[in-house]
């Protein structure tokens, strides 16, 4: 493809120019394919059998390194899908990367072959293309660009979500050109999305794709547009988690936020490291307001112990909001409560309660409403309620976890 050719295979004699010949027209489609993987079979050779009549000699030249540009592009029209198919995974491949100087001729050649396989029939030729550019940073602008476009969302959708080479003005004009809402989150999910993208996104309203930016910690989303989100926010439940764990969180939003999300997600605010002593301490009022109505109907004080927290989430059936006590009382991720909560071990459980300062009443609860083990598998409360393991114990049983927290 590059103008080089590989040395014969040791021990195999050379082909003359007429004996190619002869064995190109070979009765068997076996033998006139062996040519295709030859390094000493004249290109003319190579390209005569690119129209070869049988599809499984045509698939051979185009999966062959020896095959010339002009056969590539001759392929990108075959009729045969798998034909197309074998091409396009090797001619994807062959764009020049940076430091390298492919000839002119041969890179026009294969950028003829990749736009011609972009405006492949068969959706499947197509997908393979994209699957394999998206990330490239040498390939052809004009076919990236058509892909971009293209009417199969799977098409798409892999290069807008990654290739490098669309910009900020061809992503604002993508969206403007009207896009589905898979094409919306597709381009959402771009690393280091920049803050006009991100306006062009939330100005469609689409509320998976703003979702989808939401959750995107890379995408860069301007003070204004976050406030106008959260103004929006109090009636779009699957903005409220991703907007209370956006990596910059202004005051005011986060106040706001306070207002309407669940409680499990107010533990979440009130763990930030990122707000000041003032918004935090207004968050925690209302986290206690609320716990406060719901364990009285009126009443003046609500739960004062995290014992007391943890049970009444449990009451309420809020399994988030007690994942969520656990989390912040124990100083561990979510994800390693988790762990824990799922690990069937009701020795670990048991410990995760002790390291969240909570009772050893609280430690049975938690294994057998939020770890769901059975009642003969939990472990029971010694005499006075004591912790039926020692600390030494209880530390072990956690150091695999917390080797997970500090990765």
């Amino acid at each position: 493809m590059n103008g080089e050719r590989r040395p014969a295979a040791r021990g195999a004699p050379p082909l003359g120019y007429e004996e190619s010949k002869l064995l190109a027209r070979d009765r068997d489609p076996a033998v006139r394919s062996s040519l295709t993987t030859r390094d000493d079979v004249p290109p003319e050779i190579v390209y005569f059998l690119a129209c070869d009549p049988s599809p499984e000699v045509r698939r051979a030249v185009a999966e062959s390194p020896y095959a010339p540009p002009q056969a590539n592009l001759l392929l990108a029209r075959d009729p045969e899908v798998a034909v197309r198919e074998a091409l396009t995974r090797k001619v994807a491949k062959l764009m020049p990367g940076s430091g390298e100087r492919a000839r002119r001729q041969t890179e026009r050649h294969l950028t003829e072959t990749l736009e011609q396989l972009a405006k492949d029939q068969a959706d499947q030729v197509r997908r393979l293309l994209s699957e394999i550019l998206c990330e490239q940073a040498h390939a052809p602008s004009s076919v990236v660009q058509r892909l971009a476009r293209d009417v199969d969302e799977l098409v798409a959708n892999p290069v807008l979500q990654f290739s490098p080479l669309l910009s900020q003005a061809d992503l604002i004009e993508i969206i403007g050109e009207g896009c589905a809402s898979s094409r919306l989150t597709a381009i959402s999910r771009r690393r280091g999305l920049g803050e006009q993208v991100a306006d062009a996104i939330v100005a469609t309203s689409d509320e998976v794709a703003i979702t989808a930016l939401l959750e995107n910690h890379s995408a860069q989303i301007r003070e204004q547009t976050l406030d106008e989100l959260v103004d929006r926010a109090a009636e779009v439940t699957c903005w409220h988690e991703p907007l209370v764990e956006r990596p910059s969180l202004p005051r005011g939003a986060a106040m706001k936020l306070a207002t309407f999300v669940a409680n499990h997600l107010l533990y979440k605010l009130q763990s930030r490291k990122d707000l000041d002593g003032e918004t935090l301490q207004k968050v925690s009022d209302e986290l206690h307001h609320r716990l406060g109505s719901e364990a009285t109907e009126g009443g003046p004080s609500g739960p004062e112990s995290d014992d007391d927290r943890l049970a009444q989430a449990l009451a309420s059936g809020d399994v988030g909001l007690a994942r969520s006590l656990l989390a912040t009382l124990s100083g561990y991720p979510e994800r390693v409560v988790e762990r824990i909560l799922t690990s069937g071990s009701a020795k670990a459980n048991t410990s995760l309660a002790w390291k969240a300062g909570l009772s050893m009443r609280s430690a049975l609860q938690i294994q057998l409403r939020l770890a769901g083990l059975s009642p003969h598998r939990a472990l029971h409360p010694a005499s006075g309620d004591r912790y039926p393991l020692g600390e030494e114990e209880m530390g072990w049983q956690l150091e695999f976890f917390e080797e997970l927290s500090r990765k």
